[in-house]
């Protein structure tokens, strides 16, 4: 299937240098063999007339080995999931889970409700059809088998605002850019909250193409008019969703005999696919419920039929992380205003990890977020920042979980490399390098840790903004490379060290190849 690259125009205004080849350091005090290293590193032709902001750290004094624009403020993209993170883990604990419950209202009459019956969710990502399979064989077990009501979904933990400050509308359509819900399904175990799988596949030359969508819904409409062309041609398939719509459109053409085409699509109403998937569940289990699918928050005085726990935030953060979920971040932004102040919003959400990221060594008076995931070109950090939170969370008691949650580079396990799987393979930053990744158009960074040559476990956040090159990662791994041969006082210069993608580890998914080449969820 044909990716096609989603580029935004707008461009950050930061104070920051401009980054010329071979520009010393302006505050950099040191004159070490590493400083002169990263500061021809930082000199690459990539990076010419952007602006950038590299702080190295001692991981466990805090000390910094250098800083290049430490206080500058610049557009993090994903690496803002690591104050997301850390601040949802001090907020809501490694053991909170979301619930998702089924109610009625009314009474009984045998296997009769004479009600309504509500599916309430609290967030949770976690969701797949097999769940609300596994929700209404226990409305079944319970007794119930009518429904002369209607079924209720109440996403009415989060409020309204489904998507979040200056996100782009042209990302609207896609995955990483799904609407923000308390109720939601997900397509898979990657969880991507409030997204459906497009499947297209090849028919008779000269005939309709097939569509099928994951999960299965009647929530959505497809409009169909993608054609199969002979065999051996170029697949041109086209999904798109119009802004503000429910309708998936495919066009285009797809070669008879060829593979079949998936593309990764936001849900226009993530609630309402949520419920015609409970719906068809309930149908499943031989559950009729006799009224319509409505939206309304379940009454005090609902009686609980069933219900349903998430794996715990510990074990959430792993997806959340290693595959830089946008939706995760945000849900979990929305869940920590929720439990602090009674309201599931970004407002709220924001306040709530703002104040526990002051015990985490940043102060949020000097940043703007305005998101959890980073999606939004408003959120302004700083890499001091980003590496004093890395310096402070080594002292918390989630920290190992968390840490090892991130991406490792090389690492060619999905669930282990995560968006590092395909770079620094081979070096010594392989299987060492624990960092966040952070890409949009024009936006580059890694933040993480790594251990040295000489055993040193050090910090590092690297943040590049408004370069014009199609990608800086080269630049990001050879910084990555170059703290992991660093030898401490007997450190010398070192020629620049090629990083490589190991050939048989090339980007291979949708989430490689989109995440990490041209969207904002790397």
């Amino acid at each position: 299937m044909r990716i096609r690259p989603r580029h935004v125009a707008a461009i950050c205004v930061a104070a920051a240098v401009l980054v010329l080849p071979g520009a010393a350091s302006a505050d950099n005090a040191n004159n070490s063999a590493l400083g002169k290293d990263l500061d021809a590193l930082l000199g690459d032709a990539s990076l010419r007339g952007g602006q950038v902001g590299l702080v190295v750290r001692d991981a466990d004094t805090g000390s910094v080995l250098y800083s290049r624009q430490g206080d500058s403020l610049l557009l993090p993209a994903s690496t803002n999931k690591l104050f997301t993170s850390a601040a949802a883990l001090e907020v809501l604990g490694p053991d909170y889970t979301f619930s998702t419950t089924v109610s009625g209202t009314g009474r009984r009459v045998g296997s009769v409700l004479i009600g309504d019956l509500y599916l309430k969710g609290t967030g949770d990502p976690t969701l797949l059809a097999k769940d609300y399979q596994d929700l209404a064989a226990k409305v079944a077990a319970s007794g119930v088998r009518t429904v002369l009501g209607d079924l209720v979904a109440d996403d009415t933990w989060f409020d309204s605002v489904r998507l979040g400050p200056s996100w782009a509308w042209d990302d609207e359509p896609y995955y990483y850019s799904a609407p923000v819900s308390a109720l939601t399904v997900s397509p898979d175990t990657d969880y991507d909250a409030g997204s459906i799988t497009v499947k297209v596949t090849p028919g008779v030359v000269g005939q309709p193409a097939k569509v099928e969508l994951t999960p299965a819904t009647d929530a959505v409409r497809v409009v169909d008019t993608a054609t199969t062309s002979a065999a051996g041609t170029s697949p041109a398939v086209v999904v798109d969703r119009p802004h503000g719509s429910d309708t998936i459109t495919v066009s285009g053409t797809i070669p008879a005999g060829g593979a079949a085409a998936n593309e990764f699509m936001a849900a226009g109403n993530p609630t309402a696919v949520a419920a015609s998937v409970f719906r068809k569940a309930l149908a499943d289990n031989g559950v009729r419920v006799v009224g319509g699918t409505s939206f309304r928050a379940t009454p005090a005085e609902a009686t609980r039929i069933a219900d349903r726990k998430s794996i715990p935030l510990s074990q959430l953060q792993v997806p959340f992380l290693k595959l830089s979920n946008n939706m995760h971040a945000e849900i979990l932004t929305k869940a920590a205003g929720r439990k602090v102040h009674g309201q599931g919003t970004w407002d709220a959400g924001l306040r709530a990890l703002g104040d526990k990221l002051t015990g985490l060594g940043v102060d949020p008076a000097a940043m703007q977020r305005v998101d959890g995931s980073g999606l939004s070109r408003m959120d302004l950090v700083s890499s001091g920042q980003l590496t004093a939170l890395l310096v402070a969370a080594k002292g918390r008691p989630w920290f190992q979980s968390w840490y090892e949650a991130l991406p490792i580079a090389g690492n060619s396990e999905r669930m282990v490399g995560g968006t590092l799987r395909n770079r620094l393979v081979g070096t010594p930053a392989a299987n060492n390098l624990h960092a966040k990744t952070g890409s949009m158009t024009g936006v580059s960074g890694l933040s993480g840790y790594v251990t040295a040559a000489n055993g040193q476990k050090l910090v590092f956040s690297l943040l590049e903004n408004n370069f014009l090159a199609g990608s800086v990662r080269s630049v990001e791994d050879a910084v990555a490379l170059r703290l992991a041969t660093y030898n401490g006082a007997a450190d010398t210069a070192q020629p620049r060290l090629a990083p490589r993608v190991s050939p048989q580890h090339a980007p291979a998914d949708r989430r490689t190849a989109l995440e990490c080449g041209w969207t904002k969820s790397c």
